[in-house]
């Protein structure tokens, strides 16, 4: 597979379980977070998705479209292992939807990334609520979900909190 399958192919996947997890996260309070703004396009499908939801964002230094640039008060700015615990102090465990797609194209580094990457998630994932992640993450109150019809196993990774 050329890096463009792999790209595109990767980009359906986010958007259909995105879809897929729509009317499970209209049924929960408290905010959307996305962890990792990029040029913005997973941020305009959320704000599309959940007009009236606050969707927060964590990215090290905005790049993004001028249009999928979010308000400074949604914006957490700075290296994730830095920015996440901010914004648990911030929020709080309340979100309702955590998006995640960090990562490089180097495994063993992705799977350190993910050793500290899940727990700083779970401070701020609210009962009940959602993870969408590009990668495996090994949290113990969080149960995996079947990929959404459509969805090749292992592309996306959905997880439950208990």
């Amino acid at each position: 597979m050329s890096r463009l399958d792999s790209f595109i192919a990767r980009m359906q996947a986010q958007r259909d379980c995105l879809n897929f997890l729509k009317p499970a996260i209209d049924r929960l309070s408290g905010p959307i977070l996305e962890v990792g703004l990029g040029n913005g396009r997973t941020y305009d499908h959320l704000r599309e998705l959940f007009p009236r939801r606050d969707i927060y964002v964590f990215e090290r230094r905005v790049a993004a479209h001028p249009d999928c640039i979010p308000p400074d008060d949604r914006l957490f700015l700075g290296d994730a292992d830095e920015a996440l615990p901010r914004a648990a102090r911030a929020l709080g465990a309340t979100a309702s939807l955590i998006h995640t797609d960090l990562g490089t194209g180097d495994h063993a580094a992705n799977m350190a990334m993910g050793a500290w990457l899940g727990p700083a998630l779970d401070a701020l994932a609210g009962p009940g609520g959602y993870i969408l992640a590009n990668q495996p993450l090994d949290v113990p109150r969080w149960r995996r979900l079947p990929e959404p019809p459509g969805v090749p196993r292992d592309r996306y990774f959905l997880y439950r909190v208990s």
